[in-house]
């Protein structure tokens, strides 16, 4: 295969095609949630955030932060931390699950984030008269803002306000796939695995932390 014939065949679909890919892979035959998998998602949907521009640089390089703290973890050993939920509970054990550089903080930040942006994909195709910081607006409202001080919430509206044109921004991220079905997709597959998450930290009495 030509590396031209490669290039077209990434070009494939919509920016979310290889997160949705991703998805397939998240959870092993017997059900149980993968470290790497997961991270790769989330890792697949930084080149979504970047169309956004300015207005997402704080959420992009949280992220960014928070997947490459869980990997590192993930690196020291793979076979240990071939689970996700493992090395939260090795911190919940060893009682540093709290700290602010733990991995179980690590993974209720990265895991809110992917709720905001969620919730602004899923206003996006629910809310066609809506504009896009309209939509970032309210998806942050509903998910990030309970737990951020008045710093991080002043900071993000700001931030908002540089958010594109939403019908700019869609036609990028169409490339030449479905995008509002994609979008769809993405929102109905994720969900599900940040449900988890929420109720696994909330089983370690962990998913209420607010920003230090």
């Amino acid at each position: 295969m030509k590396l031209v014939d490669i290039v077209k065949d990434e070009m494939e679909g919509t920016v979310f095609t290889p997160a949705l890919e991703g998805m397939q892979h998240v959870k092993s035959e017997d059900g149980v949630m993968l470290t790497k998998p997961f991270l790769d998602v989330c890792k697949l949907i930084l080149p979504v955030i970047e169309k956004f521009g300015a207005a997402m640089a704080l959420v992009k390089s949280d992220i960014g932060g928070n997947i490459t703290r869980l990997e590192n973890k993930y690196l020291s050993s793979p076979t240990k931390y071939t689970h996700l939920y493992t090395m939260v509970q090795e911190e919940v054990d060893a009682k540093t699950a709290k700290g602010s550089s733990s991995c179980t903080n690590g993974l209720l930040w990265l895991t809110r984030a992917m709720d905001f942006l969620v919730e602004l994909f899923r206003n996006l195709i629910h809310h066609q008269d809506w504009s896009m910081s309209q939509a970032c607006s309210e998806a942050y409202a509903k998910t990030l803002k309970k737990w951020h001080g008045w710093l991080a919430s002043s900071s993000f509206s700001v931030a908002m306000k540089l958010a594109p044109d939403r019908k700019k921004f869609l036609d990028v991220v169409a490339g030449n796939g479905d995008v509002n079905s994609d979008i769809e997709k993405f929102c109905t597959t994720f969900s599900p695995f940040l449900e988890e998450n929420h109720k696994f930290l909330a089983s370690v009495g962990l998913d209420d932390l607010k920003a230090s």
